[in-house]
């Protein structure tokens, strides 16, 4: 498991100086679908209906502070909303959740959970050994997960050796996960530069993919 560097770039931090990211790295089995995680699923679904409306959803910490920072990188959070506030959002609606697969389905309760908007990646799909995190620039190629072509001109993105792999709206077609996926790294992006928070869902996606999958290796680190 060979961890992966990651930078903030200047631009970024500019833009947004309180910024804190949390990497979890995971060597794992994957599988098609989890009782026990499903069951945990919908308990949390539970407790966001009775908690949440779609007019206060916008105002819980992690997601205010999320679309604070699209503003101040210069992209509409009403139009491209962090996943996150999308997930939760469908939720209150009153529409069930897409199943995927658990990895996919696990990195989606923790963010439901914190509502961070967290970045799932097949780790052996990433080129080179450094991520780093910018800005979206006008005309940057970019195919969303089941969006097609999208459009992340001022969107927070992450690029690896040959181009963007994630934004808080949609990680890229390439590096997404899959059930032939055996190495996770998930990137909770903490606007609020709420370290403990940011500590405690790191630690959440761990918890579940202990208890989930066949989790043999992790690491946990901040940047």
């Amino acid at each position: 498991m060979n961890r992966k560097k990651i930078v903030v770039s200047d631009e970024l931090r500019a833009a947004w100086p309180q910024f804190i990211g949390g990497a979890v790295m995971a060597t794992f089995t994957n599988n098609a679908y989890s009782d026990g995680l499903w069951h945990e699923i919908h308990e949390c679904e539970a407790d966001l209906r009775g908690r949440l409306t779609t007019d206060t959803l916008k105002h819980v910490g992690s997601i205010e502070a999320t679309r604070r920072a699209y503003r101040a990188c210069g992209k509409d959070p009403n139009r491209y909303r962090p996943s996150s506030e999308q997930l939760v959002r469908r939720i209150l609606q009153g529409k069930p959740l897409y199943q995927i697969d658990t990895c996919v389905d696990l990195v989606n309760l923790a963010s439901m959970r914190s509502g961070y908007s967290i970045g799932g990646f097949d780790a052996d799909r990433i080129k080179g050994d450094t991520l780093t995190l910018g800005i979206g620039r006008e005309g940057e190629p970019y195919e969303g997960i089941g969006r097609g072509v999208l459009n992340i001109a001022g969107l927070p993105v992450y690029r690896d050796a040959i181009g963007g792999i994630g934004t808080p709206t949609s990680d890229h077609e390439r590096t997404k996960l899959s059930l032939a996926t055996t190495t996770l790294l998930a990137l909770v992006n903490g606007y609020d530069g709420d370290a403990d928070a940011v500590a405690r869902c790191q630690d959440d996606i761990v918890a579940l993919l202990r208890a989930y999958t066949l989790c043999s290796e992790w690491e946990t680190w901040r940047y």
